[in-house]
C-alpha cells in the first residue's frame, strides 16, 4: 500500500490524539505527559473513497542527551523517509516555539508535500492565531487549524492530503495475514527480537524496563510467507503497575493478545518460568490462541549438555496439562535460533488453521475409541458413533454419541491426546464437544 501519511512534530502537541482520530480507534496511548509515544505506530484510515496508512511518531527534540529522545529522533527520521505526505503538527495554545522552528529546519530538506496542522484550535481566537505558523516558511500550503479531540477542521486537511495519492489503496492490507504477537515481562528482549528479525531499528531498545509502550505492528516476510509481528509493552503483576501510562500499555498488550493468531511468550532464561508467564499462557488458552514459549538470553546461562533438558522438564511440569505448548531456547543478542523461533510460530499458525477431513478423523479416532471405549456410567454403555471437525477458526471436534452427558473429563483428555498424537496440533488449544445422536 503506497499511500502513507506521517504525523510528526515536537512533544505534547496532540499527535497521538490526531492519529486516533484518523484511524477511528484508540490505538495510540494519549497522555498530557510529553514523550509517551516512542516508536513508530501504524494504523489504517479512509477518506473520500481512498485508503491510506498513518504513522504516529514520538515528539522530535533536538540537542537532547536523553537516550529515549535520541532514539525517537531515529524513529521520526525513518517515518519521514517512508511517508508520501507529512503532517507537521503544532500547538495553537502554545503558539510558535523554538522547537517548532528547529524541526521545521529538519523538514526543509524533504521534497515531499508538507502540511502544517495547527492543533488545539478549539476557539475562533485560536484559529486566527494559527496564522503565526506561516513564519515557519514551509512552502505555499495553507495552515490547517484543527481540534483533534473533536475532529473539527480535519475534513479540509484530508481533502488536500488524499489529492497526492495516485490510487485508492487497499481497505485492509493486513486482512487474512497471520498475526503473531510477542508478549512477556518487561526487559526480556521482545523489542530486540523484532529488530534482529527485521535487521532495522523498528522498536526502541534500552536497558530500562518499560521502554516499549504501544503495541508496535510490523509486516514481515520469511520464506515467501507474509505475516504481521507485534511487539508489545512488558506485562508486570497488576499490583506493581503504578503509573497510568504503564496501565494503558498493559491494556494495549492484552488487547493485542486478543487480536493475535499466535502468541510468543518470551521468558528470561536467567529468571526462569514465573507465575506471570503462566498467567499470559492461561490468557492465550482462554482466548483460543496458538501459543509457543521462547526462552531468551540463553547465552547468559551457565550450562552443560543437560541444562536445556533440565529446564525444559521443569517448565513442562509447571505447564501440567498444557504440555502441548512448544518451546525454543534462543539468544537474540547472538541471533541464536531466532529464525527457527519464527518458523515455529508459523508452524503453530498452520496447526491452528488445519482442517482434517471427516473420513480421516473417523478412520483414526474410531479405532482409538474401540481400543479404549468410554467407561460405562451406572450400568449404561456410551457409544461414540461419529466424529467431525467443526468449521470454526480454532480446532473444535464434535463427537456424536448416545449418552453425551455421561462422558467425564479424564476420557475427554484421552481423546484430546489421541487427536494430538495422530494429527499435528502442537501449540494449539483443542476443544471437544459431545452431541447426542
Amino acid at each position: 500500500m503506497s499511500n502513507i501519511v506521517a504525523i510528526v512534530g515536537r512533544p505534547n502537541v496532540g499527535k497521538s490524539t490526531f492519529f486516533n482520530r484518523l484511524v477511528e480507534e484508540r490505538k495510540a496511548i494519549e497522555d498530557n505527559v510529553s514523550g509517551v509515544t516512542r516508536d513508530r505506530h501504524y494504523g489504517h484510515a479512509q477518506w473520500g473513497g481512498k485508503y491510506f496508512s498513518v504513522i504516529d511518531t514520538g515528539g522530535y527534540v533536538i540537542g537532547s542527551d536523553d537516550v529515549f529522545e535520541s532514539e525517537i529522533r531515529k524513529q521520526v527520521t525513518l517515518a519521514l523517509e517512508e511517508a508520501n505526505v507529512i503532517l507537521f503538527v503544532v500547538d495553537c495554545h502554545d503558539g510558535l516555539t523554538d522547537l517548532d522552528k528547529e524541526f521545521a529546519h529538519v523538514l526543509r530538506s524533504s521534497k515531499k508535500p508538507i502540511y502544517i496542522v495547527a492543533n488545539k484550535a478549539d476557539t475562533q481566537e485560536k484559529e486566527l492565531n494559527a496564522s503565526e505558523f506561516y513564519a515557519l516558511g514551509l512552502g505555499e500550503n495553507d495552515i490547517y487549524p484543527i481540534a483533534a479531540v473533536s475532529g473539527s477542521g480535519t475534513g479540509d486537511l484530508l481533502d488536500e492530503v488524499i489529492s497526492h495519492f495516485p490510487d485508492s489503496g487497499i481497505q485492509d492490507p493486513d486482512e487474512g495475514i497471520p498475526k503473531i504477537s510477542i508478549l512477556g515481562r518487561p526487559n526480556v528482549g521482545k523489542s530486540s527480537f523484532l529488530n534482529a528479525l527485521l535487521g532495522t531499528e523498528r522498536s526502541i531498545v534500552t536497558d530500562e524496563a518499560g521502554t516499549t509502550r504501544d503495541a508496535i505492528n510490523t509486516r514481515y516476510k520469511l520464506y515467501g510467507q507474509d505475516f504481521i509481528i507485534t511487539d508489545t509493552a512488558g506485562i508486570r503483576k497488576k499490583a506493581k503497575v503504578k503509573e497510568d501510562i504503564e496501565f494503558y500499555s498493559v491494556m494495549r498488550s492484552l488487547r493485542t493478545l486478543e487480536e493475535s493468531d499466535v502468541i510468543i511468550v518470551m521468558i528470561d532464561a536467567e529468571r526462569g518460568f514465573e507465575a506471570q508467564d503462566m498467567n499470559l499462557i492461561s490468557l492465550g488458552i482462554k482466548n483460543n490462541k496458538g501459543i509457543m514459549i521462547m526462552v531468551n538470553k540463553w547465552d547468559l546461562v551457565d550450562k552443560d549438555h543437560k541444562t536445556m533438558d533440565t529446564i525444559k522438564k521443569d517448565m513442562l511440569e509447571k505447564l501440567g496439562e498444557n504440555r502441548w505448548i512448544p518451546m525454543i531456547f534462543t539468544s537474540v543478542l547472538t541471533k541464536q535460533r531466532i529464525f527457527q523461533a519464527i518458523e515455529l510460530a508459523v508452524k503453530v499458525y498452520e496447526n491452528k488453521t488445519r482442517k482434517v477431513t471427516t473420513s480421516k478423523i473417523n478412520d483414526v479416532m474410531l479405532a482409538e475409541i474401540e481400543k479404549y471405549p468410554p467407561p460405562a456410567w451406572k450400568g449404561k454403555y456410551i457409544k461414540i458413533k461419529y466424529v467431525t471437525q467443526l468449521p470454526t477458526k480454532n480446532p473444535v471436534f464434535a463427537f456424536f454419541c448416545n449418552l453425551p452427558q455421561y462422558i467425564k473429563n479424564p476420557y475427554t483428555r484421552y481423546l484430546e491426546n489421541r487427536l494430538r498424537e495422530n494429527f499435528d496440533f502442537e501449540g494449539v488449544p483443542i476443544k471437544i464437544t459431545y452431541k447426542k445422536k
